[in-house]
């Protein structure tokens, strides 16, 4: 749907620019002329308003929207976002009904319509939050944590991430091994799912803390897990230009465990805000629709970590 608004953004600017263009070049002389001969000795600025009237509805759209489509496509294209997360997969992080900001030149400056980038602009670090087009279907946007950057080796084993960092072409012999990621326990029960309340860590990935959560009793047998060739069932090289990345609910998120790497081009931005988020839970029995939030969450409005 974001794809086909894009699309629909960029053809609405260019047709109401290019209305506007065409009436100032060849048809507002035009008007102007035929209001000065036929006003005789009316004044220039009643010869102006005698114009407007006569101005076609269709210029006079153009002219009205162009500036404000203008400014909604280079803002949403090259400067910030807004999405909102449909599911629990980024828990506790982002909840559903969370609305965000995604910067979108943090990792290259693209064209809105083909998606090449035009300039670069910097890379994911190890953490970032991402919003990226889903490698198996481009329509549909995901948003996951970076784990694995290009040449890393990432592990995960016993619900413990470990990664060896990758390595220069000339320290391949003198390369460190396998390091888990540091991991602390914070409570037990914020969250509950299945009616097993959920264990939530404080994870040091990169160089800013973040919560995570567990199931204690869901385990994915490593047979589930997307297999690289070359490595075991729980062993992925990222390779060069893709990302490894992980939903920080970690028993609830379809991921690279589960379908492989993101694609530097699949990138759409980083989230860095949330702007509003709203409360959808009520009792079973309420006769409002499900779409309309039943309370705004003010505390979780800020950045993100």
């Amino acid at each position: 749907m974001a794809n086909y608004f894009s699309l629909f953004l960029v053809f609405l600017t260019v047709a109401s620019g290019l209305i506007w263009l065409l009436d100032s070049l060849f048809f507002a002389s035009k008007r102007k002329a035929k209001a000065a001969t036929s006003g005789g000795t009316i004044g220039s600025a009643e010869a102006d308003a005698q114009e407007k009237t006569e101005l076609p509805y269709i210029v006079d759209t153009a002219q009205q929207i162009f500036p404000i489509i203008a400014f909604v496509l280079v803002l949403r294209s090259f400067l910030y976002e807004p999405f909102q997360i449909p599911s629990g997969s980024m828990m506790p992080t982002l909840l559903v009904g969370d609305f965000i900001l995604v910067e979108k030149y943090a990792y290259g400056i693209k064209d809105p319509v083909f998606r090449e980038k035009i300039i670069e602009t910097g890379a994911p670090d190890r953490g970032d939050i991402v919003v990226f087009k889903y490698p198996e279907e481009p329509n549909i946007d995901y948003i996951k944590r970076v784990v694995g950057l290009p040449g890393d080796t990432v592990v995960y084993r016993n619900k413990q991430i470990y990664i060896k960092p990758a390595c220069a072409s000339d320290e391949v012999e003198s390369c460190g091994k396998l390091q888990p990621v540091d991991v602390e326990f914070k409570s037990r029960g914020d969250f509950v799912q299945d009616m097993a309340p959920l264990l939530r860590y404080t994870e040091q990935l990169g160089d800013t803390p973040h919560d995570i959560l567990r199931h204690p009793m869901r385990e994915v047998h490593p047979s589930h897990f997307y297999t690289q060739p070359g490595t075991r069932s729980n062993e992925w090289r990222v390779p060069e230009g893709q990302y490894f990345v992980l939903g920080d609910n970690r028993d609830n998120s379809r991921d690279s465990r589960f379908w492989g790497f993101v694609p530097d081009e699949n990138l759409v931005g980083e989230a860095v805000a949330i702007w509003i988020s709203f409360e959808f839970e009520r009792a079973s029995d309420s006769w409002l629709p499900s779409w309309i939030p039943t309370g705004v969450r003010f505390s979780r409005v800020g950045g993100i970590d």
